[in-house]
């Protein structure tokens, strides 16, 4: 009968370890160049500090790596969430000066409403265009990613776009148990997803289609309805990244709104473990990968990188990440211990007590 692993044994095969001593690896990093980086202190009721900037600066990654988590457990892509950001941004932004009274607390719920209900009907198209269209997830999703920075540019006029409503400044720049509100919504919407695919039938819904989908569905599993659904759960995650991009500044500029968000998003869900082939996901993971992609965004000019190098930066930290995680590479890095059986070579048999030598 086999033992059972130890304790030890299940944390080294645990799939977030090796995001989780990254992740230490970089504050340690931090704590060097500068001793005060972790401290954090109370002003006006609020917590501050860099640990809580990451956390605040997270939550756009997050949201999008959330929606971009499930469409990849399908064995999809979604190059489009960038764009459905800066539409979603010019929506809002665009209701918010039109309204008669800007900074009301009603014009920013309408404001933020309508430019939610508009991404969830851009991530249904790409459903739509996946699941019943049969288009490849890539072309699908860059379709919008060409067309979506032009929509918000024909929404803005071209213009960058400046309101004044405390109410949506608020949701970037507000505090809730002293503890920023971007983080809090992006940390209610992952409890909110984990709650759906994992209480619930359709996270194995999800993985199923994305191991097989033909065989999901001669097994009865609606794998186009499960299809179209993570694209516009993915399109809700972008378009509340988008508002609070945009709430961060108060303004909306289409060109770089959200711009490169979908390669921070893919980053942190490979990161965080879950498969680009599809049929397994860890939500947790995910949100370590974002607090991961967050944190290195805040090394890079700590430590003295010029930020215009920060995606290679990003590249070469990521493949070293991959490279601790991959089942392969660890075994070619793993030292033989001498007198160790060499790689290939056939086990020993050990003889019995008593056998003839």
């Amino acid at each position: 009968m086999p033992e059972s692993p130890t304790l030890a044994q299940r944390v080294l095969r645990h799939q977030l370890l090796w995001p989780v001593l990254a992740l230490a690896v970089l504050l340690l990093v931090n704590v060097a160049v500068n001793t005060s980086f972790l401290d954090i202190r109370m002003q006006d009721g609020h917590l501050y500090g860099n640990v809580v900037d990451i956390l605040r600066n997270s939550a756009p990654v997050m949201l999008v790596a959330l929606g971009m988590t499930l469409v990849i457990a399908t064995r999809g892509i979604d190059l489009s969430v960038g764009a459905i950001a800066a539409i979603a941004a010019a929506v809002a932004c665009t209701r918010i000066i039109n309204a008669g009274d800007e900074a009301a607390l009603s014009t920013a719920v309408m404001a933020m409403t309508y430019a939610v209900v508009v991404c969830i009907v851009l991530g249904a198209w790409n459903g739509f265009l996946v699941s019943v269209l049969g288009i490849q997830p890539i072309i699908a999703t860059l379709i919008l990613m060409v067309a979506g920075r032009g929509i918000s540019m024909a929404i803005t006029d071209g213009q960058i776009t400046t309101v004044n409503n405390p109410w949506f400044s608020d949701l970037a720049s507000g505090f809730v148990l002293t503890l920023p509100l971007a983080f809090l919504v992006a940390v209610g919407m992952l409890l909110f997803t984990a709650a759906l695919t994992r209480r619930t039938a359709l996270g194995m819904l999800i993985e199923s289609v994305g191991i097989n989908p033909e065989a999901s569905r001669l097994a009865g599993v609606r794998a186009r309805t499960i299809i179209w659904t993570v694209y516009a759960f993915s399109g809700l995650c972008a378009g509340m990244a988008g508002l609070v991009i945009a709430a961060n500044t108060n303004s909306v500029n289409a060109n770089s709104l959200g711009l490169w968000i979908e390669l921070d998003a893919i980053l942190a869900v490979v990161i965080g473990g879950t498969s680009l082939m599809g049929g397994r996901f860890s939500l947790a993971g995910t949100f370590i990968g974002a607090i991961f992609i967050a944190t290195l965004t805040r090394t890079i000019p700590n430590i003295g990188i010029p930020s215009e190098v920060n995606y290679l930066f990003k590249a070469v930290v990521v493949i070293a990440v991959c490279l601790l995680q991959s089942p392969k590479a660890r075994g070619l890095l793993r030292v033989r211990r001498p007198g160790g059986p060499t790689p290939g070579a056939p086990t020993p048999v050990l003889a019995k007590a008593g056998s003839a030598a």
